[in-house]
């Protein structure tokens, strides 16, 4: 008998005791929230570990909302390389002489899933290098880069104007937003708006009122409605009401309102005209001629920057337009076209090749922003894993938000321990909540953590994650 004892007690100490079910702290705040385990996939597992810590459901197929951002993240820096840049081609179709355009000027996209506000003034900026001052004819906005369907960028829930809606665009300026900065003043007892771009089109209605409490939720504070001119559909009025706390600071509001054609004729205008330039035409799309004279071409910021926007500030349309990007490769032909169906079929000959199969996987566009995509949270673990052995892991982990440091945990983990110690993407939709990536425990032990949540109380699931990433943090 005593033998058996010892055997046991041996067999403890060699092997690692792995959890049959979820910590009683975890189920006890899932059981609050009214959430039961069969909507749950949870999976952890420590990195060097040849078996998982703790898997619940962990086959189960369940939509990731934007942690399905990491798969896309992780292939694209495996398939294009951290240094990928994307070019944004400017082509002049007449004649060019001593600074003068007479004919039109093209500007061919390829997808820069960063042409902001900020890399769209260096373009400007850098073809007035060019010596290029006055362009007589008009802006042909070239998008034949992109071979996808022309969606209503408000299918997906109703809300065409809010900017994580945005349809990709080879040639996608700023993403055609325009933000609002909400300033308190309190020496007027008044609150400052602020639009940045304010395109011509633009009409603001400004009826908040300061307050002095707590700043709270302030987006639920205030309504933001937008009205489109029954005769000019481009033209906007916003209005603004409701209350907004002096103790909440400066805030931004991003609005996505006119179609890309006008929302970038007027900042191209605005900029160029900034810098010196004079433009007599307007926008229009079409394409470059086989005559057009090569006069500038820009490359986007590294891939390495582009995927930290994509998980750290869950963006959206930035990992649409790397998905498209997985199809074409990392040198495309000038006259390649981007679709839905390729990108699909390079990412699974990619998990193929790291022998990663994943029969339930489901992709619609790459960014969770769907009811259509699936993953178990086994396979998002084994994602995580295989990341973590792969050249680009300094780059793929630096790119996940840092737990009460940055991005979209910044507000979360804040006063605790884990502090700095974890990299950890979220996910939200209606009914879904997930968050998944990396945490370093009190032992300095590296352990992937998944935990997805499907079901009507997802929205009350935050302190069930929270507490399964405390526990793992605290483990013996």
């Amino acid at each position: 008998m005593q033998f058996v004892v010892l055997f046991v007690l041996l067999l403890f100490c060699v092997f690692p005791v792995f959890a049959l079910e979820l910590p009683l702290v975890v189920k006890q705040k899932l059981q609050q929230s009214g959430i039961p385990e069969s909507a749950i996939g949870v999976y952890v597992q420590e990195i060097g570990a040849t078996k998982p810590l703790l898997a619940i459901n962990a086959d189960a197929a369940m939509n990731p909302a934007s942690v399905m951002k990491l798969l896309t993240t992780y292939a694209g820096l495996e398939l294009l390389g951290p240094a990928h840049t994307w070019s944004t081609s400017v082509y002049a179709q007449g004649v060019l002489a001593d600074g003068v355009l007479q004919g039109d000027l093209v500007i061919k996209g390829y997808g820069d899933p960063k042409l902001d506000l900020e890399n769209f003034w260096l373009l400007i900026h850098h073809l007035r290098q060019t010596g290029l001052h006055e362009i007589k004819g008009n802006l042909i906005l070239d998008h034949s880069h992109y071979d996808i369907p022309t969606d209503d960028s408000g299918t997906f829930d109703g809300q065409p104007y809010r900017t994580y809606n945005v349809i990709p665009e080879a040639l996608l300026i700023n993403y055609r937003t325009s933000t609002l900065h909400l300033f308190p003043h309190p020496e007027k007892n008044a609150v400052n708006v602020v639009v940045d771009p304010l395109p011509q089109s633009l009409r603001i209605i400004n009826d908040l009122k300061l307050t002095h409490g707590v700043c709270g939720d302030w987006q639920n504070s205030l309504s933001i409605d937008v009205v489109a001119d029954e005769q000019l559909p481009n033209d906007f009025t916003v209005s603004l009401r409701g209350n907004f706390s002096k103790q909440c600071g400066k805030q931004s509001y991003m609005l996505s309102l006119q179609d890309s054609t006008r929302y970038t004729r007027d900042l191209f205008r605005q900029l160029w005209t900034q810098q010196g330039g004079v433009f007599h035409g307007d926008a229009m799309l079409g394409s470059a001629s086989a005559v057009s004279i090569p006069v500038l071409n820009h490359q986007s910021q590294p891939l390495a920057d582009v995927a930290r926007g994509i998980n750290k500030f869950s963006n959206n349309i930035a990992a649409r337009q790397l998905y498209l990007a997985l199809g074409v490769g990392k040198n495309p032909p000038r006259n390649s076209s981007a679709t839905l169906d390729r990108s699909d079929h390079a990412l699974k000959q990619w998990l193929a090749a790291k022998q990663l199969r994943f029969p339930e996987l489901i992709i619609e566009n790459g960014s969770g922003l769907s009811r259509r995509e699936q993953i178990s949270a086994g396979h998002m673990g084994q994602l995580l894993l295989a990341a973590y052995a792969s050249p680009v892991m300094p780059e793929f982990v630096s790119s996940l938000p840092i737990a009460g440091v940055d991005g979209t945990l910044k507000n979360r983990f804040g006063e605790t321990p884990i502090k700095g110690m974890a990299h950890l993407k979220t996910g939200a939709l209606n009914n879904v909540r997930a968050l998944a990536g990396y945490l370093l425990d009190k032992k300095k032990r590296r352990t992937v953590i998944v935990f997805f949540v499907n079901h009507e109380h997802a929205n009350q699931a935050r302190e069930a994650m929270d507490r399964l990433v405390h526990w793992v943090y605290d483990r013996h």
